[in-house]
């Protein structure tokens, strides 16, 4: 017996207590077999579709599981850290192939001809029209996302036959591709779902919200908003490899502690998504996936509609007084990768990317004095209750910085359910903690969607003209055209000197099993239990 497999014996035995039983009972994974895998989260999932407005992006596993798209990405392994989805390579899951014309303007699919749906109807391009058409006409995020890769109209979607389905492209663009293999392309059976709907509701999202209706690798066999999900295995998907667990729980519990508890004594499998400091503590005697999130970033971000954050130099005051180190270390444990000190000369198109500032209290007073406020206001911070576990420590640090060139800071805690509206919809925070990661790993497709006024994930409310132009020039532009790396680095210059959101660092992904192997990061920061089976 290894030392390692000792401290997991022991860990085993002890550390609940009584008080865990009735949570125990109800997580049977040890005595279930090899058949069935547990998994805890903190997260909530509030629907199955991924199209419907306000769905939770826990949620999104669903669209991931259960449906699938045209399109998937590669796995590649990273060094000392497992598996890991692989941008730079594209593979085939509803369709069997694909061609691009010459001048990139027409993608044309070919279906997989033993393809079906739960109900045993066979997938064809017309569902996959349907399915398009609905992305791009729900509204929201779904038709945004779709909007990034070129897709945009229902006109652009054609059903030739059965197993044919063709794109016709605007311009050619460098996301088209790695767009169809994000969650929100997905492929539902449209004739379930057009018997289901109503006048008042064309797109089934009633329907849909409660019932998947795919051809995916799971489905769901029961869902009890706020407990738990069910997966059942489809013996009958032919997107992949077909997956070696036949049933998997996905059981939410919103105590961190308690979720700890549950991985240590191997009452459940995996633990995902937990905290920084659970993912350090438990590296020694667990299997721990830490992995840094692409084209992800925690940001402090000071709202332009809140007056004193138009003042440019209160906004480099706020950046010199940040205690980045200290943030990194309380709130991240060192997991994940700094934003801070780098140089201030751009040479590259590399993001996320260090910027050019540092803790330097001095500097920080220096732009106070020059700003119009330099004898300091009050403003609150606010957090969302969900993420307290990086939030918090962040918050508390930064409160005690700010108060030292006069800034005086109130935190404001608000429950995670109506943190979306508030942060990302209403966009009234005057000063907020902040998380996006781009599913498509470009700079210029997060600044398309944190930077450009109005969307989604700019939730400073900024607005700069020569940002507007350059990211609408660079979106759809070839990486290697010549023009392509200055554009990017004047948007890098720009961003990182009016800071409307200020870089603190680059989060990881942490992730503990007890009982599991083969769990793959993914950009979504979804779980995908088609790749994960008991040991």
């Amino acid at each position: 017996m290894t030392d390692q497999t000792s401290r997991r014996s022991f860990l085993k035995m002890g550390a609940a207590g009584a008080s865990m039983l009735p949570l125990l009972r109800a997580l049977p994974a040890s005595a279930q077999g090899s058949d069935t895998l547990v998994v805890v989260t903190g997260a909530t999932i509030n629907s199955l579709d991924l199209h419907r407005t306000g769905t939770s992006r826990a949620s999104y596993q669903v669209g991931i599981n259960c449906y699938d798209r045209l399109l998937t990405f590669g796995t590649k392994e990273v060094p000392g850290n497992g598996l890991s989805y692989d941008y730079t390579v594209v593979e085939p899951e509803l369709a069997e192939s694909w061609t691009e014309s010459d001048d990139g303007l027409t993608l044309t699919f070919k279906l997989k001809s033993n393809a079906t749906f739960w109900d045993g109807r066979k997938v064809t391009a017309a569902d996959v029209k349907w399915s398009f058409d609905r992305a791009v006409s729900v509204g929201g995020f779904p038709t945004v996302q779709m909007k990034a890769g070129g897709l945009e109209r229902p006109e652009q979607f054609v059903a030739v036959d059965d197993e044919t389905f063709v794109i016709k492209l605007d311009r050619p663009s460098k996301l088209t591709i790695p767009d169809l293999a994000v969650p929100v392309p997905y492929i539902i059976n449209s004739a379930e779902a057009v018997a289901n709907a109503t006048e008042d509701d064309p797109w089934a999202l009633e329907y849909l919200h409660t019932t998947p209706a795919g051809s995916g690798a799971y489905k769901v066999a029961r869902w009890n908003p706020g407990e738990q999900l069910v997966y059942e295995r489809n013996d009958d998907w032919v997107g992949g490899p077909l997956p070696a667990t036949k049933r998997v729980v996905i059981r939410e519990v919103p105590s961190p502690a308690t979720r700890r508890a549950l991985i240590e004594r191997g009452d459940v499998q995996v633990a995902f998504n937990i905290p920084d400091k659970d993912a350090a503590e438990l590296a020694d005697t667990l299997d721990v996936f830490s992995t840094p999130v692409e084209n992800c970033i925690h940001c402090l971000c000071p709202n332009f509609s809140f007056e004193p954050f138009q003042d440019p130099d209160v906004r480099k005051a706020i950046a010199y007084a940040v205690p980045y180190e200290d943030i990194f270390q309380a709130a991240a444990f060192g997991r994940g990768l700094p934003l801070w000190g780098g140089s201030e000369e751009i040479t590259d198109i590399a993001w996320p990317r260090k910027t050019q500032y540092f803790t330097d209290l001095d500097k920080a007073k220096e732009h106070m004095a020059n700003s119009a406020y330099a004898d300091g206001f009050d403003v609150p911070l606010s957090i969302s209750l969900d993420l307290a576990s990086w939030m918090e420590p962040t918050a508390l640090l930064v409160q005690e910085a700010l108060g030292k060139i006069g800034i005086n800071v109130t935190i404001e805690k608000i429950p995670g359910a109506n943190w979306r509206t508030a942060v990302l919809v209403e966009k009234r925070l005057p000063l907020h903690l902040e998380n996006f990661g781009g599913w498509l790993n470009t700079p210029d497709y997060y600044f398309f969607w944190a930077y450009k006024d109005g969307h989604l994930f700019n939730s400073s409310n900024y607005r700069n003209e020569e940002i507007e132009a350059l990211v609408d020039a660079t979106l759809h532009m070839p990486m290697d055209d010549p023009e392509y790396a200055p554009q990017i680095q004047r948007m890098f210059e720009i961003a990182l000197d009016e800071l409307p959101r200020i870089p603190l660092y680059q989060p990881a992904l942490n992730v503990a099993t007890n009982g599991a192997e083969g769990y793959e990061f993914w950009f979504h920061r979804q779980l995908d239990v088609r790749v994960l089976s008991a040991v």
